[in-house]
């Protein structure tokens, strides 16, 4: 296996830097999503490390997928908006990292939230190294057809600042990765505020980071892009992203099977955003 360290202050560079490095160094592997025809992916394991994640401009323009996609996996990840969908049985979803990690219900225990216990863990000894949250389950996920990706998120304190590794067993580099980054920062941020610190460093380690040769020509588009165009015109900042956000916010809102709990938490959220 080959691996790359990346190390940049902002997440859209730390990002694009990672998806460049695995296209120019990864190993060629097939994947169990393969079609007839496709060409092997490219691969390598990958530790993003980005030092400033909450500095402007802090969203890529060249991610696949609309701003208001962005806010919709946020609102998916920190308030589980679609938890709802989860039921194998009829043949929707498997999990959400949402439920996964803060909604599962534990025989004899009843709803487990690991969110909850790592602020009050982090509160209670912030200088603890056991303020994680997990989502695999090996005996069901090594065997169903989209097992979790994410595997763990570990949260620090040093210097007064909440710092987050989120570890991934497998990470779509092009179309997954930026949106991955953004949410989990985003879940940071929050953490952070419920235990009233400042939050810090993101790292982003995957074992596997790929780039699936089924969308190979589809990449040729990113590639020429990055190639051609100057750093400020390959990012947004979040101001500019705040009206796409809010219209995420108002297609969630139009879900007629979204619980009402879910929607009163959106609708906050889209205040806040107007608000600033």
């Amino acid at each position: 296996m080959k691996s790359i360290h990346i190390v940049e202050p902002t997440l859209p560079l730390a990002w694009e830097k990672a998806v460049l490095e695995c296209w120019n160094t990864g190993e060629s592997f097939p994947t169990e999503y393969d079609r007839p025809g496709d060409p092997n992916s490219r691969d390598v394991t990958a530790l993003v490390h980005v030092t400033e994640p909450f500095s402007e401009p802090r969203i890529h323009r060249a991610f696949p997928g609309g701003l208001d996609d962005l806010e919709k996996y946020r609102s998916e990840a920190l308030y589980g908006v679609h938890d709802h969908w989860i039921d194998p049985a009829a043949g929707k979803w498997e999990y959400t990292y949402h439920q996964r990690i803060r909604a599962y219900e534990v025989p004899a225990v009843g709803i487990f939230d690991q969110i909850d216990g790592i602020i009050k863990k982090l509160k209670a000894v912030p200088y603890t190294r056991r303020a994680q949250a997990v989502t695999w389950q090996v005996w069901n996920d090594m065997n169903i057809g989209d097992p979790a990706c994410l595997q763990r998120l570990w949260f620090r304190i040093s210097d007064g600042k909440l710092h987050l590794n989120a570890h991934m067993r497998s990470n779509d580099a092009y179309k997954a990765a930026f949106m991955n980054m953004y949410a989990f920062t985003e879940l940071q941020a929050m953490v952070a505020a419920e235990i009233g610190v400042a939050p810090g460093e993101y790292m982003h380690i995957a074992d596997s980071f790929h780039i699936y040769g089924s969308y190979f020509d589809e990449f040729a588009g990113f590639l020429q892009t990055v190639g051609a165009r100057p750093v400020d015109q390959r990012v947004y900042t979040t101001e500019f992203a705040r009206d796409f956000f809010v219209d995420g916010c108002d297609v969630l809102l139009a879900e007629e099977d979204m619980p009402e709990a879910k929607k009163q938490i959106v609708r906050r959220r889209r205040e806040e955003l107007l608000a600033k």
